[in-house]
Formats: C-alpha cells, sequence, structure tokens
C-alpha cells in the first residue's frame, strides 16, 4: 500500500488545502453541473447542494469517510418523467422531482435503519448483480437517443456545425479518459466540456448575452416546498422516482468498497454502510428542500483520491465550501448557461455510454453465468422492459414504466424463480 501523503485526519497546509479544495471541486463540477442541465433544473441550486450535502455526509459519518457528493445521473430519467421538461429544455413541474428526490431520502434512511439492526446481507440477497447489471445497462442505453439528438439537432433539425462541436467535445473527453495519466485523467467531462465550449466560441455558436447582463453575486434558483410549489405526494411521483434507489444503493456500496481500498479502510465496518448510506440520504433529502437534485457518492472524487493519494476529509470540507461559494457567482452561472446542447449532448454520448458498459462491466466481474437460463430470463426481461418504455396505466395520471417497471419486474424475478442463490457469508469479510 501506498503511503498516503495526507492520511483522513491529517490538517493540510493553508496552501495545501486551498490547492487540493479546488482540485476536488472541479474534478465533481462537470457532472454536477451537467445532470441539472440534462433535466431543466438549475445549475447554480445543484452546485450550493452539492456542498451542502457533502458537510451532511461527512457530520453523518463522523468526518471518517472521505467522499464528495454530486448529481446523480441515474435519476435522469425519472426526474424528466416526473417533472416533464418543455422544448426550451426547463422542467415544467420542478417540484415534482424535489418530492420524489425526497421520498428517496426518507428510503435511504429506512434502508440504513434495517441495517444498523439486521445487517446488510438481505440486501445482497434482494439485490444481486443479475438484477442490478441490467437495470444499470438500462440506465445508460435508455438515455443514448437523448445523447444523439442534443449532439446532432437544433430545433429538431440536423445542424452540421452542432455536430461537429459534440463530436470535438466527445474526442476530448476520450483522450483525456485514455491517454493521460494524471490528475487530468479524473476530469474528463470537464476538460470536454471547456475545449469543446471553447470551439464552440470560435465557430460562432456561443451567445455571451446573458454573460454581459449577470451579476457578479447571484442567489442560486431556490425551490421551496409550499412556497414556489405545492407539496403534493403522489403515486406516480413515488413510484416514478423510488424504485432507482435499486440501482443507487448498489452504487453507493461500490463506492465505498473502491474508496476503501484507496485509503486501505473497511468503511462497510467502520463507521458502517447504514451510517453512509444514511448520510447520502439526507444529503439527497436536503438538496431536494431546496431546489437540488438526488445526490450520490462521485467516482470523480474517488479517482482524484488515488491519483493524489492526499485522503484529508479537511479537503474534502474545503471543497465543499468552495462548491457552495462557487454557486453564488452570478457570472459563472450565466457563462455555464452558454454552453451549447450539441456540447452537453456529445459529452452525454460518452457519459451514457460509460453508464451502460458499467452494468455489462458488473456482470463480468461478477461472473454472471448466462448458461443458466434463470439468469438469461431476468437479465432479458429487464433490458426490454426497461428500454422498450414498457407502461403498466393504472389511471390517466399514475402508471409505472420503463426503468421503475424494469427494477421492479427484476427484483421479483430474482425473488420468485427457482435457482436463486442465497448469499450466507459476510461479502465485505475480506475488504480490511
Amino acid at each position: 500500500m501506498t503511503k498516503a501523503v495526507l492520511d483522513i485526519h491529517e490538517k493540510p497546509t493553508v496552501g495545501q488545502l486551498i490547492t487540493f479544495s479546488f482540485q476536488h471541486m472541479f474534478a465533481m463540477f462537470g457532472s454536477t453541473i451537467l445532470v441539472p442541465k440534462l433535466v431543466g433544473l438549475s445549475p447554480s441550486i445543484a452546485l450550493l447542494t452539492s456542498g451542502i450535502a457533502t458537510i451532511i455526509f461527512l457530520i453523518i459519518t463522523q468526518f471518517k469517510v472521505p467522499a464528495y457528493l454530486g448529481s446523480s445521473f441515474a435519476f435522469i430519467s425519472p426526474i424528466i418523467l416526473v417533472a416533464g421538461l418543455s422544448e426550451a429544455g426547463v422542467a415544467i413541474n420542478p417540484g415534482n422531482a424535489m418530492i420524489g428526490a425526497m421520498m428517496v431520502g426518507v428510503v435511504y434512511a429506512i434502508v440504513a435503519l434495517l441495517i444498523w439492526k439486521t445487517g446488510y446481507k438481505w440486501l445482497m440477497n434482494i439485490l444481486p448483480p443479475i438484477v442490478v447489471a441490467p437495470v444499470i445497462i438500462v440506465i445508460g442505453l435508455g438515455l443514448s437517443g437523448t445523447a444523439v439528438d442534443m449532439a446532432m439537432n437544433v430545433d429538431g433539425e440536423y445542424s452540421g456545425l452542432h455536430f461537429s462541436a459534440a463530436l470535438v467535445t466527445l474526442a476530448t473527453a476520450i483522450i483525456f479518459t485514455v491517454f493521460f495519466k494524471n490528475i487530468l485523467s479524473a476530469m474528463p467531462i470537464l476538460m470536454g466540456i471547456i475545449v469543446g465550449y471553447i470551439y464552440s466560441v470560435i465557430i460562432g455558436i456561443v451567445d455571451f448575452t446573458a454573460v454581459k447582463n449577470a451579476k457578479f453575486f447571484a442567489l442560486p434558483d431556490f425551490l421551496i416546498p409550499g412556497v414556489h410549489y405545492d407539496f403534493q405526494l403522489t403515486g406516480a411521483i413515488f413510484i416514478g422516482m423510488v424504485p432507482i434507489v435499486i440501482v443507487t444503493i448498489s452504487e453507493h456500496i461500490g463506492h465505498q468498497l473502491v474508496l476503501g481500498k484507496v485509503v486501505n479502510r473497511n468503511f462497510i465496518k467502520e463507521p458502517g454502510l447504514h451510517r453512509s448510506l444514511l448520510g447520502d440520504g439526507l444529503g439527497t433529502f436536503a438538496s431536494a428542500l431546496i431546489g437540488g437534485p438526488p445526490k450520490t457518492t462521485y467516482g470523480e472524487n474517488i479517482g482524484v483520491l488515488a491519483i493524489t493519494r492526499v485522503y484529508s476529509v479537511y479537503v474534502i470540507l474545503g471543497a465543499a465550501v468552495v462548491a457552495i461559494v462557487v454557486s453564488f457567482s452570478g457570472q459563472l452561472m450565466a457563462l455555464i448557461e452558454t454552453i451549447p446542447t450539441a456540447v452537453l449532448g456529445g459529452i452525454s454520448i460518452l457519459l451514457f455510454g460509460i453508464i451502460a458498459a458499467s452494468g455489462l462491466r458488473m456482470l463480468v466481474e461478477s461472473k454472471v453465468d448466462f448458461g443458466n437460463n434463470r439468469n438469461m430470463v431476468i437479465a432479458s426481461v429487464i433490458l426490454v422492459v426497461g428500454i422498450g418504455g414498457a407502461a403498466m396505466r393504472f389511471t390517466e395520471s399514475f402508471a409505472i414504466e420503463g426503468m421503475a417497471l424494469a427494477s421492479i419486474i427484476g427484483v421479483i424475478l430474482n425473488l420468485v424463480l427457482p435457482g436463486r442463490e442465497v448469499t450466507e457469508k459476510d461479502i465485505y469479510e475480506t475488504e480490511e
């Protein structure tokens, strides 16, 4: 194990704190603002809530887990489903997404309580790789049409000029992902957006009017229940958002294992999976209370930890504070709003593809046997139901569809079909 430059509870110098905190902020920046851009929410509030959620997470985990929380890509389709999206790319009923995200936070808290009282083996039996991996594939491929449309179409019409910006963005992100081995390799999304944006300025598809008119200081676009929308939980909102925790909880566990390997700790046992899940859930709940998207621990920032060997929670806390401060910069947020849709589309092609590929990777690493008809049936049904957009409609306003339906069916099939393998041993007992 390579010695840490700064271990978890080591305090950095002022210079180190500033440098490393900004580094973490930039690592998560591209992904965190991309999610709200794709679903019609405010990038500034997403940035603000990422900082707030990270601080909550650090407190709940007793400052023992150096993890940063950013916007979750798993909820892109569910947010669009429950909130709607106008032709201008703005969420029609953003309050619906916020209510759904709050419910997701509550479910996290319930699962955390159950794990605290009963352990986590039952969770592994409900969410094995044969269920989770195909749902992850559905998340990525289900958004593929959106990514391609953003990359090459403007107002429904093909534009070669805009598509060229998407391709430049995509190529840059690929180059930084594959060919760079230093800190820049952990920030391909941010670097892709920067280079794609510069190219877009050169070819003249960026309008700076909003930046010129923006104030130096501006409050983020808060969405407060009872002020900006009526709090009304419906079955459609609950079913549209909550089933995705099947994926995000599994993603959370995976991140805790990887992070533990990076910093040579066992976070599943100390401070405990129940604490980290609760921190993630409360971060998501707090985010939704003021208008931010659901949160998740970020692989980009785990990558930064691995590369720099700076594991200090003080640096993660510093990054959270930096994100909160930056979110109040009116001119920076206006600049973000000028990013062409084609640039976001180019990044999304890679990003959504990586999400789908990570599902395939989980199947391979878990050695799922597709010679077993049981596994073949479960994966096949999840993929077709999810990508095909199947729906069970109960009323005009209430339906279980797409990814949510695929997730529920996957869990049910795994529980009822004969031949299910039951996990008896502690799957984390070797993760010391």
